[in-house]
């Protein structure tokens, strides 16, 4: 084959275009990773992890301090490029993807350690009475985390970070619409020195990608997304068994109880109802107040949600919400609140739009009334700026209005009753519950973050998201080695079988007269035996010396 022919069959490297979704303008490109060196990316991925495996957390953790020291002086610098590139805020994108990444850094670096260290199981029976159990916690290998643009940089550097500290090498590929959050991930990631290879971003299409990781054998996969891309990712898993980890779409109720701090619930409506321009699979979509202070309540809404400020952040503090990030999104949030319409919501309440939002990508703060359970806004998730809301009476009716979804990635209850609150909380149908709060959860390091219901599979976050990265292993042995049998090995004998046969009922039994009898029947297996006389002695010798 001539060189030209050969350079005609290769694959073109092409690149990803970012923009900013408020204004249009265009802010750089990154280069797509060309899946020809996919399989060389994994080969360095799984030398690294071997090398990083045999570090202790020790080690591990102050690498990983190095990025939270680098993000304590670049944080703000990082907040800037997520707000042009996402179109949230630039405070928003501090307080909820850098802030939470330090944290993460913080908590991971401390915790991993107590978290995955080797342990001891206690010893459940005296009829193992020679064997000792260790649970040990293995890193899969080479982990992959595929995210989303909503939160480009909080959402996969917080599984990195876990992946890292339990010993794994990452291969992370963010959203399309975000690549220079994720350049700005490379470099957080590079101060830390890790060995070559164990940290990679990909580039380029998801489904492709996660193809490709499949293909070369990615030992696990971490997906947050829609519910959609999760069951695709679960089809194409199948076949190697791969494990997953997903976090999908939220559809979250809140629930405002007669006695709720009503400022507190307003503001945490606005806040969780609202923020990052309501794309956020964890903010209240759908809110639930007792008929009792419903208009009250409704009243401060209305009163909040027309004085929130909307438009491009640039930097001086005068803009409370930014735009939506992508057009397929904005049409899907218009369609909801058109279908809703037509079937007799109405539109309580709206911020005011940034002049020409309708040719960008702005959509109003919108609160709607008269809602039923029969419209796409109650029903699904719009993942945009809009609130239904609706009235109740009793608890029972609210507990089955808001588990009346095929989703449950979090709920909260507002009460100035905290043990009320917790008993209605324990009844919602969702992985994560607040009181008198809602989606912050997710910032807390500590926190795990869990899907019910449609919403996902596994966990992250916390010392489940640790568990998470990494495979159960047990160590069992006997105490005293030398023991020549146990009990139920060949050849089959006597002794062995009134053994078997009468130690549960001495140990386990509650009738006197039984537990007589059995160790009667014991008793002279044991002195007549020597064998069984040896191994008991060789047992009890054993356990003094330790």
């Amino acid at each position: 084959m001539s060189e030209n022919s050969a350079n005609q069959h290769k694959p073109l490297i092409s690149t990803v275009l970012s923009a900013n979704p408020a204004t249009g303008e265009l802010l750089g490109e990154v280069q797509c990773t060309p899946l020809e060196e996919i399989p060389q990316i994994f080969k360095e991925a799984r030398k690294a992890q071997k090398v990083w495996a045999a570090m202790s957390f020790s080690e591990r953790g102050k690498r990983i301090l190095k990025i939270r020291d680098y993000l304590l002086d670049q944080g703000e610098n990082i907040a800037r490029v997520i707000s042009k590139e996402n179109g949230k805020t630039i405070p928003d994108a501090f307080n909820t993807e850098i802030l939470p990444s330090i944290m993460s850094c913080d908590w991971y670096a401390h915790k991993a350690e107590s978290v995955l260290k080797e342990k001891i199981i206690p010893l459940g029976s005296i009829m193992t009475f020679n064997k000792r159990n260790h649970l040990l916690r293995i890193p899969y290998g080479v982990v992959g985390i595929i995210s989303p643009w909503n939160y480009p940089f909080a959402i996969p550097f917080g599984e990195i970070i876990m992946g890292l500290m339990a010993g794994n090498a990452i291969l992370f590929k963010v959203a399309r619409e975000t690549p220079l959050v994720g350049v700005e991930i490379e470099k957080a990631i590079t101060a830390a020195q890790l060995p070559k290879g164990l940290c990679q971003h990909i580039v380029g299409s998801g489904s492709q990608v996660a193809t490709s990781w499949f293909e070369n054998g990615i030992d696990k996969i971490f997906l947050t997304g829609s519910v959609g891309a999760g069951k695709t990712l679960m089809r194409q898993a199948i076949d190697s068994m791969t494990p997953l980890s997903l976090e999908l779409g939220g559809n979250d109720p809140m629930i405002v109880l007669e006695d709720a701090p009503i400022d507190r619930a307003v503001n945490g409506a606005i806040w969780a109802g609202f923020q990052n321009c309501g794309q956020s699979c964890g903010g209240v979509e759908r809110v639930y107040v007792h008929e009792s202070i419903a208009e009250e309540f409704l009243a401060k809404l209305k009163t909040k949600t027309e004085s929130l400020r909307q438009g491009v952040d640039r930097g001086y503090f005068d803009v409370d919400l930014g735009c939506m990030t992508t057009t397929g999104q904005l049409m899907t949030v218009k369609e909801h609140v058109d279908e809703a319409l037509a079937k007799g919501a109405r539109i309580f309440a709206q911020s005011k739009p940034v002049t020409d939002w309708d040719a960008k990508l702005f959509y109003p703060a919108t609160v709607l009334v008269d809602v039923t359970h029969d419209m796409l806004v109650m029903r699904e998730e719009t993942f945009g700026p809009v609130l239904g809301v609706m009235t109740f009476k009793t608890e029972e009716e609210v507990i089955r209005l808001a588990n009346d979804s095929h989703l449950g990635l979090t709920s909260s209850v507002w009460t100035m009753d905290t043990k009320r609150g917790r008993r209605l909380a324990e009844q919602l149908e969702t992985g994560v519950t607040t009181i008198n709060d809602h989606l912050y959860t997710h910032g807390g390091a500590e926190l795990p973050w869990i899907g019910w219901k449609q919403s996902g599979t596994g966990a992250t976050h916390s010392h489940l998201g640790l568990v998470e990265m990494t495979k159960a292993k047990l160590v069992n042995y006997d105490i005293v080695p030398h023991i020549p049998t146990n009990l139920w090995w060949f050849p089959v004998r006597k002794f062995k079988y009134e053994t078997i046969v009468s130690a549960p009922k001495i140990l386990f039994g509650s009738d006197m007269k039984n537990k007589t009898k059995s160790i009667r029947r014991l008793l002279p297996q044991l002195m007549k035996d020597p064998q069984l006389r040896e191994m008991t002695t060789m047992y009890l010798k054993a356990r003094m010396l330790q």
